[in-house]
């Protein structure tokens, strides 16, 4: 059979999860190599080796495409393992988040493009930067308490948020993950005084 009948019979056989998939992955590779701005279902399509209105069939906006790409391919990061100490879990936790964050910066820009303004991509978008690690801050921060290495309850959210905070905009303006020496510095500079200064008896 022909080369170019061979890759039509393999289109044609993919269908359902299995032809989403490639689809999405397409999208993704091309978000990453282009970013938002100058993605163009003529050029997934490409990558997929399918046609433009497969895709605007399941996604009829631009933006669409892109929020189910990022939810197949950046899905939510993994629990925080106990590592015995506070200090050694906000390591942990901040190595996740500069990584995370490098991950996520080919379509940061989409929250400063007016055409997607009030979608349900900015606000995905919105959620997985502003709130990133912020769930697995507190769950380490609860097995501090455990340990009785803090106390939880005297822990304002902007404290607890702050770390997360730093090492998601020092990795977004450096463009790589934050080296351990920078991350160290974080923990025992300013994260740990500052969840101290918040854990001292009110006398």
């Amino acid at each position: 059979m022909p080369k170019t009948e061979m890759d039509d019979t393999r289109r044609r056989r993919r269908r359902g999860a299995e032809l989403q998939t490639v689809l999405l992955e397409a999208a993704w590779q091309e978000l990453r190599a282009v970013g938002y701005h100058e993605l163009t279902y003529d050029a997934v399509a490409a990558r997929a080796r399918t046609s433009r209105t497969v895709l605007y069939r399941r996604w009829p906006h631009r933006r669409d495409l892109v929020l189910a790409a990022m939810r197949q391919q950046v899905p939510a990061p993994p629990p925080i393992p106990d590592t015995g100490s506070l200090r050694t879990d906000l390591l942990t936790l901040l190595r996740l988040v500069s990584s995370r964050m490098i991950e996520l910066a080919p379509v940061l820009q989409v929250i400063g493009d007016g055409r997607a303004d009030d979608s349900d991509l900015t606000d995905y978008l919105r959620e997985r930067v502003t709130q990133a690690g912020t769930r697995e801050m507190d769950a380490l921060l609860q097995r501090a308490v455990l340990r009785g290495e803090i106390n939880h309850a005297r822990t304002p959210a902007r404290v607890a948020a702050a770390p997360i905070t730093l090492v998601s905009v020092e990795t977004l303006i450096h463009r790589r993950p934050l080296p351990e020496t920078a991350l160290t510095e974080i923990v025992d500079q300013i994260a740990l005084p500052l969840l101290a200064s918040h854990d001292r008896d009110d006398t």
